[in-house]
């Protein structure tokens, strides 16, 4: 009896291991995953109105080349955001008769540029009427 008791210990053992080598599996398969969840940054579903005025000025402005003077307009849209950017096109002397252009610019929800387009262009000085 006592050789079958200790067959029994031996593959209740056995058992013990193999539990463990498969929970131990297991742990490293859900640290694998966890190492690639953390890898991947966390997706956004919509920017927030002040990142997205940012990106629609920092984006045209490498684009043209030419520091954006303002976010005049930013509006949500189901595909994104559009936003109205004013740039300075040609500095004069005086400050008043530089000649300024209003963009469009389309953004999708993670903030990437998908177009623009030059919707007006003014003097500085003049105002709407």
């Amino acid at each position: 009896m006592a050789t079958s008791d200790s067959a029994g210990h031996a593959d209740k053992d056995k058992n013990a291991h193999a539990d463990d080598d498969n929970t131990g599996q297991d742990k490293t398969d859900r640290k694998r995953g966890a190492a690639k969840s953390a890898a991947r940054p966390a997706r956004r579903t919509r920017l927030g109105v002040p990142e997205a005025m940012q990106r629609a000025a920092h984006q045209l402005a490498e684009l043209l080349r030419s520091e954006p003077g303002s976010v005049s307009a930013v509006k949500a849209t189901d595909d994104g955001w559009i936003a109205d950017v004013e740039v300075l096109e040609l500095a004069r002397i005086p400050d008043t008769t530089s000649v300024m252009g209003s963009y469009r610019v389309t953004l999708d929800t993670q903030g990437q540029l998908t177009g623009y387009e030059r919707t007006r262009r003014y003097a500085r000085g003049r105002t709407d009427r």
